[in-house]
């Protein structure tokens, strides 16, 4: 990672469906480590593009996975990258 309180965003090119975020990356805030996902959306009313950001703890990714069964074998409710 770079400077504190920063982060880097890259283009998503495994990206296959509309749910998988446009951009992911990483950031630091405050010491703590979060992976980042950005969908670019437009507005319903003003026609204005804009990004939707999701954090999530990068230590908190690695503890939710380890508790996670999926339902299905063909369940793949996280096709995150990283």
């Amino acid at each position: 990672m770079g400077y504190p309180n920063s982060g880097t965003l890259f283009k998503n090119d495994k990206k296959t469906t509309d749910k998988h975020p446009d951009l992911n990356g990483s950031a630091e805030v405050n010491g703590v480590k979060f992976y980042v996902s950005a969908w670019l959306k437009e507005g319903k009313n003003s026609g204005k593009k804009f990004y939707s950001l999701s954090f999530k703890e990068a230590e908190q990714k690695e503890e939710d996975r380890s508790q996670v069964v999926p339902e299905k074998e063909n369940d793949k409710t996280d096709d995150m990258p990283w």
